[in-house]
């Protein structure tokens, strides 16, 4: 610090400096490694009384999870480090996952010092650029930097992008520039201080583009509209074009948690994991309203021809069109829809509303009697329907890809204030807990809730239970409920399966020996109290659900899959 009293400033000071400066409270790293890019981040952070907070997460693939589990739920960007070149690769499952959901990520890479100039020598240490590995990933902006007086400008340009690309950038920082002194900035030929401001362009469609719109719409008989990501904060707005035209409406992954399940004509989700009401919503409309949706397949859009189509999005992107819009509205969607309200005439004939909400209902009921079969055995859609009505009303809900996705999107109801997300453009096994860490971290008094498959757990959600359990003391709500679909149930070693048998595990004890609340699950009676105990528990709970196969898989009642 008395260095720092006299100016004498390193970049790796400089570098937290301005993370401070960006509001940054958390970075999600381990750049302790002992590798050579590590001692001038560790010694900054020393220096600065681990402010922003350094969260030591287990491994890097996680670290870069946890940093965009904390961009989805904060809004702001997040933050990972690294400290090499293998660290720098172990980044970058996350920082696809956070390119391909439009999620602002930040990674900051050391690297080893240049190799002296001069002759080749046998016993100098390699060193490897790991910026031709994240080119390709962070495409929106990678930049070495030269110089500590290049720190300032260099992050400044990072942050700024990832906001206004909504993309993962990447910093990468050699050790000595991260030990360099550095001047005060703006005094040195080359530097200047960082620009703060991050706020997005806010384009508003004109009044010919809306009135057009609004025509369009009006002429429809049979309205869906489809949310996704960019329609969250416009609940209100959708709500009321939704009533004013009677339409239906379903929503993307990315985007369940943009309006309430509790709307009766609200279909749930549309794509490979979608339900029925949401598919017949679809392939019945004339009319197609997407609002910040780049729903990826054109399978579950409305067959080319059938149905006229409006897009809003921020985004005026063209390679995202997945549809044939007539019109394409750039705008914040709740400024958008707010403008182009007055513009529609209210219906009387509600009549195509009410049959969707007619479809949902009878498709939930037909749900709740799938995860009401079995009387000896956990039914895997049972964990998810007795959840449901528990839910906090404040949650964030995180989830990982595979079977319990569909348990997610088919059983779950989500509610006004809750938040939820998953990895669903990647869709890779291992991001749902790091994801609902990186949600504490944003909202410390929100419980958080991970849904996972044992396969999932394994691939990066188990090293980080100990995470859990070193912050929950930080937290005001210490509530973090991990939730494990456990294939090894009662009688899945006499299944024919095409893999060996794998040894069961009890993830519960394992919580259990890191301080954590561990329940385990084996019959159906004790499912409900489980969940009871864990969302009002005092501590992070692991909750080990030996489930056994899924309803659909037992020929029960024929009833079919979401389409």
């Amino acid at each position: 610090m008395r260095e720092r009293a006299r100016g004498r400033a390193t970049g790796g000071d400089v570098l937290l400096d301005g993370l401070r400066a960006w509001g940054v409270c958390h970075v999600f790293g381990c750049p302790d490694d002992g590798a050579d890019g590590a001692d001038g981040l560790v010694s900054a952070w020393a220096r600065a009384g681990d402010d922003p907070c350094l969260v030591r997460a287990r491994r890097e693939e996680t670290a870069a999870f946890e940093a965009v589990g904390y961009a989805k739920f904060s809004g702001h960007v997040g933050i990972c480090a690294a400290s090499s070149t293998p660290g720098a690769v172990r980044l970058l499952r996350g920082l696809y996952d956070a390119k391909l959901d439009g999620v602002p990520v930040v990674a900051v890479v050391g690297t080893g010092r240049a190799p002296p100039a001069g002759p080749y020598r046998r016993d100098a240490a390699p060193t490897v650029d790991p910026r031709p590995a994240l080119e390709e990933v962070a495409s929106a902006s990678v930049e070495t930097v030269a110089a500590p007086e290049l720190l300032p400008d260099a992050l400044d340009r990072a942050v700024r992008t990832a906001y206004a690309r909504h993309a993962p950038t990447a910093l990468v920082v050699p050790a000595d520039v991260l030990e360099g002194i550095c001047p005060v900035p703006g005094h040195t030929r080359g530097t200047r201080p960082p620009s703060l401001d991050a706020s997005p362009p806010a384009p508003v469609p004109d009044g010919g583009s809306l009135e057009r719109a609004a025509a369009l719409l009006d002429a429809g008989e049979r309205v869906a509209i489809l949310v996704g990501l960019g329609a969250k904060g416009a609940a209100r707005e959708v709500q009321e074009v939704a009533e004013r035209l009677g339409a239906g409406v379903g929503k993307a992954m990315l985007g369940l948690d943009a309006l309430s399940d509790e709307l009766p004509y609200v279909t749930g989700a549309i794509g490979p994991l979608g339900t029925g009401p949401s598919y017949g919503l679809v392939k019945e409309c004339d009319t197609l309203l997407a609002i910040g949706s780049h729903l990826p397949r054109a399978t579950f859009l409305p067959p080319y021809g059938q149905a006229r189509a409006v897009r809003i999005d921020s985004d005026p992107d063209p390679t995202a069109l997945r549809y044939p819009y007539e019109i394409s509205l750039v705008g914040d969607a709740a400024t958008t829809l707010r403008r182009l309200l007055p513009l529609l005439a209210p219906r009387a004939d509600h009549a195509w509303q009410e049959r969707v909400a007619e479809d949902v209902l009878a498709w939930r009921t037909m749900l709740a009697r799938r995860a009401a079969s079995g009387f000896h055995e956990v039914n895997p859609e049972h964990v998810a329907r007795a959840l449901d009505p528990l839910l906090p009303g404040d949650a964030m809900i995180t989830c990982d890809a595979g079977e319990v996705a569909a348990r997610y999107a088919g059983h779950l109801r989500l509610r006004h204030d809750m938040r939820a997300t998953l990895s669903a453009s990647l869709a890779g096994p291992g991001s749902a807990v790091p994801y609902a860490i990186g949600a504490k971290f944003a909202h410390p008094d929100r419980p958080s809730i991970a849904l996972v498959d044992e396969g999932a757990l394994l691939t990066d959600g188990l090293s980080e239970l100990p995470t859990a359990a070193t912050y929950a003391d930080e937290w005001t709500d210490p509530r973090l409920v991990v939730a494990v679909w456990n294939g090894s149930g009662p009688g899945m070693s006499d299944r024919p399966s095409p893999r060996p048998p794998t040894p069961a595990v009890s993830y519960a004890e394992f919580g259990r020996s890191l301080g954590l609340y561990g329940i385990g699950v084996s019959t159906p009676g004790e499912v409900e109290e489980a969940w009871r105990t864990a969302l009002a528990a005092d501590r992070p709970t692991v909750l080990d659900f030996r489930t056994a196969p899924a309803a659909g898989d037992r020929d029960t009642d024929g009833a079919p899959e979401g389409g």
